[in-house]
């Protein structure tokens, strides 16, 4: 598994040791598709990792220039590969501010590369809570959500994210589960705009309605 683009494209990332079915990485295919469908979308956008897993989807954000990335997990094998993966960027883009300085262009220019947050929670039991946090987004660009499959947590979390503040104007929620799974089309806040199906894994693609102004 590796990181696909960007300043640390190239870069390989840690993955679970042979045996451990904890953890389900999105495929090398299937995140490769999914930032050709995001696109530029991604520059600049705080970005929100939910069941991050290997960190996989966030660590491939901020190489392609995501401004922040915040990555929730709860179990200490994933925490320990996000933070080794996180590591793995943060080493790259140490390497790419060099590079630039190296040939004497502006480090105004590089890639975004900004703060990283790994948060511990359970989201079985709900979002975690971002009010008050220092120096964390209060709202986000693009959430990526990817619990085990088939257990009605992706209805639980899009139902929970749907009615909170985390929805920046305009963002794009990307849920995996599997492709055979059933998610609403409209929620209140959010409303299905894509499809995709990688072997057994589906992929939704949720857009943030604009919010109504008072007459």
């Amino acid at each position: 598994m590796r990181i696909i683009s960007g300043y640390a494209k190239g870069r390989k990332l840690f993955t679970p040791p042979a045996g451990d079915n904890s953890i389900r990485p999105t495929s090398d295919r299937a995140r490769e598709a999914l930032f050709s469908i995001i696109g530029e979308q991604v520059q600049g956008a705080a970005v929100l990792d939910l069941f991050a897993g290997t960190g996989a989807f966030g660590c491939e954000a901020l190489s392609r220039g995501a401004k922040s990335i915040c990555f929730v997990d709860f179990y200490p094998s994933a925490l320990e590969l996000i933070g080794q993966n996180l590591q793995v960027c943060m080493d790259a883009f140490a390497n790419h501010q060099k590079k630039l300085a190296d040939n004497t262009l502006t480090l105004a220019t590089r890639d975004a590369s900004g703060p990283a947050f790994l948060i511990k929670h359970d989201l079985r039991k709900g979002l975690p809570f971002f009010s008050g946090k220092r120096h964390f987004p209060s709202s986000f660009d693009l959430i990526f959500l990817d619990p085990p499959y088939s257990q009605g947590l992706s209805l639980q979390l899009l139902q929970a994210l749907d009615t909170s503040s985390l929805l920046h104007p305009h963002a794009l929620l990307i849920v995996e589960d599997r492709a055979k799974e059933t998610l609403p089309p409209h929620l209140t806040s959010l409303s299905l705009v894509d499809q995709r199906k990688y072997g057994e894994a589906g992929f939704w693609f949720y857009q943030a309605l604009p919010k109504e102004t008072p007459s």
